[in-house]
């Protein structure tokens, strides 16, 4: 009986691509936690990672621990409440890289604590000029590169705009990122024809230099051990864990990749199932 002749292999799956393979991200922000895990993930997944921040000294160090190579970062010291220095920062992107894919917002001020009550209105008004009004600069100063490759722009706000934390008081800080995500909305609309995609991702508790420290100074105060405090906290989680700095970085990347291409004008927390909408 003639048999039929052996079909060959078939060839092995090619890899998957990098996420951003080849894509230029600017990140504000840059410093020990979340700035530095972002732009890591950039590198990480492909991409070249414009670092910002206002100490030139701390974008040296993370940009040598993420590429000792220095061939997919630079950075520039960045105050993005001075408009002129947002311009900067972008014009290296474009320089260095030939433009610019996303842009992410971390830098924050975050450690202003109180209520309403006994306000000072003058810190607030400079925690919503960093938060809010800053983060518009840099995202105006990277709009005219964005429209020319259509890209997306990550914004960095926080569960406590949502619901707030019973721990901490954090007014200024929340009502500043709640108006950063409202003006997303407005943003996803102006940006849109533009195929410039806005979109926000809201950590919860995260872990990381700002809440390690937290936990450490509750430990103390209440004389009780570190695994207390934390358990207290992953206690309201339907995950059993916090997330950590890294996590949000990873919803950074997805949302600033391609494989968003249809997503905008959403907000995603990230905080293991605490909060749910």
């Amino acid at each position: 009986m003639p048999t039929s002749p052996t079909s060959p292999p078939p060839p092995p799956p090619s890899p998957p691509s990098p996420l951003l393979g080849g894509k230029t991200v600017v990140v504000s922000g840059v410093g020990t936690g979340l700035g530095h895990q972002v732009a890591a993930a950039v590198v990480r997944d492909g991409g070249n990672a414009v670092l910002g921040a206002r100490t030139e000294a701390r974008l040296a160090e993370s940009a040598a621990g993420i590429d000792p190579g220095g061939a997919r970062t630079a950075y520039r010291a960045t105050d993005i409440t001075d408009e002129r220095q947002c311009e900067a920062l972008a014009a290296l992107a474009r320089d260095r890289f030939g433009g610019i894919d996303a842009a992410v917002h971390v830098a924050a001020w975050d450690s202003h604590a109180g209520g309403l009550e006994n306000a000072d209105f003058e810190t607030w008004r400079g925690v919503v000029d960093v938060n809010l009004l800053g983060t518009l600069r840099m995202t105006r100063a990277c709009l005219p590169a964005l429209k020319e490759r259509g890209g997306s722009v990550v914004f960095i706000g926080t569960q406590s705009a949502v619901a707030a934390p019973s721990e901490v008081r954090q007014a200024a800080y929340a009502a500043s990122k709640g108006a950063l995500t409202s003006a997303m909305y407005s943003l996803a609309r102006e940006l849109g024809p533009h195929r410039v995609r806005v979109n926000t991702v809201l950590p919860g508790w995260m872990w990381g230099p700002p809440v390690e420290a937290y936990v450490r100074f509750a430990a103390r105060s209440e004389g009780v051990p570190e695994a207390a405090v934390r358990g207290r906290l992953t206690a309201r989680m339907a995950l059993p864990d916090l997330a950590t700095d890294g996590d949000v970085a990873d919803a950074v990347v997805f949302l600033a990749s391609d494989r968003a291409r249809s997503i905008t004008g959403q907000s995603l927390l990230v905080n293991a199932g605490e909060v749910m909408r």
